[in-house]
């Protein structure tokens, strides 16, 4: 088993687990940096993995198309490229092509879209991403699906839905077709059904029967409210396998993370926490502050003085703020430290009272501060 349940809380849908992939050992449940382009922006590869995260996300489209899979394939790996030591999970882009893409055409075969680097028409087949995420040697490989997109008419759902269910059999095909690629690359297929219960269940059931490595759910957390978001994820993950990970893509706040991990959810990834600093807005065991507020301009403490990171351990909030407001890249580096090492130690906190059977509690507690 790639996955094994270590611990499960008596009052909710909350585990614990290992995964196992081909470059390391997972403890579940776990929060993904987003290192879109083989980087998370403005740290190294080390700091990442230092900080304690064994996985990081990136993308196949971006990286598609730069560097280009014949730059990273002289690596052997796109780990070998980033240096990163940890395992990598590869998003199939689905979701970019229809956010950034222009004119992007959808076919049975797969999607034609147009490059928003330079305007070049490309061709993505369910196949053709499960080879270029080989290429990269993905530990974690995501099948390519279908965005429908907030405000979708259900016809264009059940539509969408179809096509991404179709391409999830030919995503498995692909990948048990190459022997290389068995068993080392793991392979996520990802549900979707947008905002209709039924559809959400009707995916999550059929794409169980089809046996892969583990199960995404996508398209949440585009701009519908957080009951009908927490809605059709607690339908889509109950319909999910339990002995294989859950993954909530793209999502989300801490309290988010929390209300998912109490309907079994085991991944996350998000570019809140790094976006998020980049633009002063700082997690702390207070809340969301703002570190451009005026109040932190004589501040002799540390932007958080619980938080143990190389930010709050080492300078004031006052440095920080007047190296921010001075628009120097330090300041963006130490803020996107400071949060993703928050979020870490949410995690950490998560698994613990997840073991010690306190989750209940902690969840209760946490979700009003965010």
């Amino acid at each position: 088993m790639a996955f094994k349940i270590i611990n499960k809380d008596g009052r909710t849908a909350a585990r614990t687990g290992i995964l196992e992939t081909k470059n390391g050992t997972i403890e579940t449940p776990v929060f993904m940096p987003v290192g879109t382009i083989g980087t998370v922006k403005s740290l190294s590869p080390f700091e990442i993995y230092d900080e304690g995260f064994r996985i990081m996300l990136s993308n196949t489209y971006h990286l598609f198309l730069r560097p280009g899979t014949d730059v990273i394939q002289k690596f052997g790996s796109l780990r070998n490229f980033t240096g990163y030591k940890g395992s990598i999970l590869t998003d199939s882009g689905g979701f970019q092509i229809f956010s950034l893409a222009k004119f992007a055409k959808i076919k049975d075969e797969g999607v034609e879209f147009m490059s928003h680097i330079d305007g070049e028409t490309h061709f993505f087949t369910p196949e053709r991403v499960i080879e270029i995420q080989q290429t990269l040697d993905s530990d974690i490989m995501m099948q390519l699906d279908v965005f429908s997109g907030p405000g979708a008419k259900r016809e264009k759902a059940e539509k969408d839905l179809d096509t991404t269910l179709r391409w999830a059999e030919k995503s498995i095909k692909a990948k048990n077709g190459t022997a290389s690629a068995i068993p080392k690359n793991m392979l996520f297929l990802i549900t979707q059904g947008n905002f209709f219960e039924d559809l959400r269940e009707k995916s999550a059931a059929i794409m169980s029967g089809m046996d892969a490595d583990g199960y995404a759910v996508g398209g949440l957390a585009v701009g519908e409210t957080k009951e009908t978001m927490l809605r059709m994820l607690e339908i889509s993950a109950s319909n999910l396998p339990e002995n294989k990970p859950r993954y909530l893509m793209g999502v989300g706040t801490p309290s988010d993370i929390v209300n998912a991990v109490s309907l079994g959810i085991d991944m996350f990834d998000c570019v809140l926490p790094t976006r998020n600093a980049r633009n002063g807005f700082v997690f702390t065991s207070r809340g969301t502050v703002n570190i451009k507020n005026s109040s932190y301009k004589s501040e002799t403490l540390p932007i958080d003085p619980e938080c143990g990171c190389f930010c709050c351990k080492n300078f004031s909030a006052a440095y920080v703020r007047h190296a921010f407001m001075s628009r120097e890249i330090f300041a963006q580096r130490l803020l996107t430290i400071h949060n993703l090492h928050f979020y870490q130690n949410l995690i950490l906190r998560i698994r613990r009272s997840i073991g010690d059977g306190s989750f209940y509690d902690f969840s209760k507690n946490y979700s009003s501060l965010f």
